[in-house]
């Protein structure tokens, strides 16, 4: 199936071939005639599928089909939400990659960054508006942007956006926006209780699906190597080196421990940068900039890279600590096999890890293969997995004191209350993990406006 035979104008199929893409890839097939008609949709696919361009492509078709407002005003036809800055830069990166041959205003506002230059691009109004949420509301309150006539909403990696990290930004900008628009979500993964969640925000949305839900690529190969936690860095080492890794994602849990990894690698040869929520943005996009060009050999990462690098054919991605969110795994590993490239994904695991281990796996409906490294044996064994993915454990009830404030159940107007599936492990994380500045921690998220 050809891009033209989805009623893409002859600009955007000019745009499209310029990149060299032939044939639109499953989400793009399905989920562009729906937005073109104009209908809510909610999008699951799997990362590296092309998510971005399947409503960045029919948005830019109907701006160029409808009149642009009449009015003088800061205003944004189009806004895009993301969770984390390299996101907002990715996305607005396609915008101005596929509205090359139309008159067509971007522009994209984050965080971390001065925010007079950003006023002074929304003078005049934009057509398209990337922002992160927490500098989006900071603009609005200076009156550098309005909405009053906003045609469409997109919330991008929507899992992210709709948890308990962004949902309180989002309930203000929801509020700005006019009650009659189009709204896209799109993500890899949606969660029931986010689903619920996300039905309040859309009017008879299509659900488009491409994949099985929460599901990995398959052009990633995935494995784990049973270690002592003590010594990971040691054996990420021995990878690197042995196996002649030249690119190298490496995320971990805590900032703390990233810019520890990086210490470590830095001092036995390996070139290493860190990137998380205590690094400017500055120094994130440097790293960033550098590992892409390849001279730097290993990034490591917090969760606030799952969700906003977007690196051709990156061959490895390690899992030096397994994240607290199951779901954030799909994302980490979804770094590489991206576009139908392969990948591989090495996850190192300790044996107090398991826990971690077992709600992945049971996200993801599979055992993935393990195996120890000699010389690296670990002398506290890593229990063995499950298989039977059909069974899930039953909550226990939950006792409205048992969390801070910060960490109250949240509910959006006519929704369901968000209830964990695993009561055992909502514990209140380390104080040096709870502001990463990502929103990509969801256990013991601050209120602190992020973006």
């Amino acid at each position: 199936m050809p891009f033209s035979s989805l009623g893409l104008s002859k600009p955007l199929l000019d745009a499209i071939a310029d990149q060299a893409y032939n044939e639109p890839s499953p989400i793009q097939a399905k989920a562009i005639p729906e937005v073109l008609q104009g209908r809510d949709v909610m999008a699951a696919a799997q990362t590296g599928t092309g998510k971005t361009a399947a409503f960045t492509l029919p948005i830019l078709q109907r701006l160029q089909q409808s009149p642009k407002p009449v009015g003088k005003g800061n205003q944004a036809r189009v806004l895009v939400l993301t969770p984390t800055r390299e996101l907002a830069a990715q996305v607005a990166d396609s915008v101005t990659t596929y509205s090359r041959h139309l008159n067509v205003k971007s522009a994209v506002v984050f965080g971390g960054v001065k925010i007079n230059p950003q006023m002074q691009r929304l003078r005049g109004g934009v057509d398209v508006l990337v922002a992160t949420p927490g500098r989006l509301l900071d603009l609005h309150q200076q009156n550098a942007i309005k909405f009053d006539r906003l045609e469409v909403l997109v919330l991008d990696e929507a899992d992210r956006m709709l948890d308990m990290g962004f949902i309180h930004d989002i309930r203000r900008i929801i509020k700005l926006l006019p009650k009659k628009r189009q709204t896209l979500m799109f993500s890899a993964t949606f969660s029931n209780d986010i689903r619920k969640l996300a039905k309040t925000l859309v009017y008879e949305p299509v659900e488009v699906s491409v994949s099985p839900p929460n599901s990995t690529v398959d052009a990633v190969a995935q494995k784990l190597i049973a270690v002592e936690k003590a010594q990971k860095s040691e054996v990420l080492t021995h990878l690197i080196k042995q196996n002649d890794w030249f690119q190298v994602l490496v995320f971990t849990r805590t900032k703390h421990g990233a810019n520890r990894l990086t210490r470590q690698l830095t001092s036995r040869g390996i070139e290493a940068a860190a990137i998380h929520g205590n690094k400017s943005q500055g120094a994130r996009t440097r790293a960033l900039a550098q590992f892409k060009q390849g001279k730097v050999r290993v990034l490591v990462a917090t969760d606030i890279a799952a969700r906003g690098i977007d690196i051709d054919q990156l061959p490895h991605v390690v899992n030096f600590d397994l994240p607290q969110v199951a779901e954030d795994y799909v994302h980490r590993i979804g770094r590489t096999g991206r576009a139908g490239a392969s990948g591989e994904a090495v996850s190192l695991v300790s044996h107090d890890e398991f826990g971690q281990l077992a709600d992945i796996e049971r996200l993801i409906k599979q055992v993935i293969p393990r195996e120890e490294l000699e010389g690296f044996e670990p002398l506290n064994r890593l229990p063995q997995s499950r298989s039977d993915f059909g069974t899930h454990r039953k909550s226990k009830p939950k006792h409205s004191g048992s969390r801070g404030a910060n960490n109250k159940s949240e509910t959006m107007p006519g929704s369901h209350k968000r209830q964990s599936k695993n009561p055992k492990r909502r514990r209140k994380p380390s104080s040096h993990n709870k502001n990463d500045g990502s929103g990509s921690n969801s256990i013991g998220r601050s209120r602190q406006r992020v973006g």
